[in-house]
Formats: structure tokens, C-alpha cells, sequence
């Protein structure tokens, strides 16, 4: 029990929260990559969703230590690098370019993560490539091609996000 909430209904939130955070994440890339000229509610959503996923994940779990906890941490040095970006620095100068990164690598871990939940999780997933973690080359290529799907936006939105707020 979380706070009075029973496991399974925390992890759901958890879930929810994630979703969230890959869906605006989703729409604010495509923003960047199609200048940045929209308001920044968005990014904002995104940056507070992304935290409170970062922030719920470790409630559920902290120890042992493993590969969802060091990707947990690694998600939380770059949202702590993006806000500060965003928030302290306002994006001038190079700021700019390391907020579109970690952004970008923030967003990329959390659908890293989702892949990996839907080969674990989807049945017909699971059954080509099973496993706790999942394994194979199904699930490398799926995760590659994501990986570079995202190396490509994220050089693009570097070259292409250029913020009026």
C-alpha cells in the first residue's frame, strides 16, 4: 500500500502518469521539429509529467537495485538538466541545444520503457520475443529502430527548435 492505495492501483496510476508524459512528449517534439513557434504548455506538461514519473517509479520500487531503477535515475539527471535549461537559463544560448537533448533523451527513455512494457505485457509481443526482460532480435530491432528514430528527431529539433517564448 502507497499512501493508502493498494499496489496495483498505484502502479496503474504510475502507468497513466507515464502516458501522459509520452504523449505530450510526442507533441512537443513535433513541435520542435516544426520550429518550437507553439506555446510552451506543452513542454510544460511534459517536463511535470515526465517528473511525476520519475517520482512514482521510485516509490514503487527503490531496491534492489536494477536496470528500471539506473534508467530512473538516468531520467531524473536529465529532466533536472532540462528544467534548469528551460527555467533557469531560458533557453539562451546554448541552452537551447541541451534542453532539446535531454528533453529528447527524457522522452526517449520513457518509450524505451514502453516498448520494453509491451513485449512483457502484450501477448502476442511476448510470444515472439519472451522473457523477463524480453529478449531477441525482434525486440532488439524494435528498440533499435526506436533509438534511431529518435537520434534522428532529436538532431533535427536541435537544428529546427527555435522557441519565441
Amino acid at each position: 500500500m502507497f499512501f493508502g492505495i493498494p499496489i496495483a492501483s498505484f502502479v496503474f496510476i504510475h502507468t497513466l502518469i507515464t502516458l501522459v508524459a509520452i504523449v505530450s512528449g510526442l507533441v512537443m517534439l513535433s513541435g520542435m521539429l516544426s520550429g518550437g513557434r507553439r506555446g510552451s504548455a506543452t513542454h510544460t506538461v511534459f517536463l511535470l509529467f515526465s517528473v511525476l514519473t520519475a517520482i512514482t517509479g521510485f516509490m514503487i520500487q527503490v531496491k534492489p537495485v536494477t536496470p528500471a531503477v539506473i534508467l530512473g535515475v538516468l531520467l531524473s539527471v536529465l529532466l533536472i538538466i532540462a528544467l534548469a535549461a528551460r527555467y533557469l537559463f531560458g533557453l539562451r544560448g546554448a541552452w537551447r541545444s541541451i534542453y532539446v537533448v535531454t528533453a529528447v533523451a527524457a522522452l526517449y527513455f520513457n518509450c524505451f520503457v514502453l516498448v520494453v512494457q509491451s513485449f512483457q505485457k502484450v501477448p502476442a509481443l511476448h510470444a515472439i520475443a519472451p522473457g523477463v526482460p524480453p529478449a531477441g532480435p525482434v525486440f532488439g530491432a524494435t528498440q533499435g529502430v526506436v533509438l534511431i528514430a529518435f537520434v534522428v528527431a532529436g538532431f533535427l529539433a536541435v537544428r529546427r527548435f527555435r522557441p519565441s517564448y
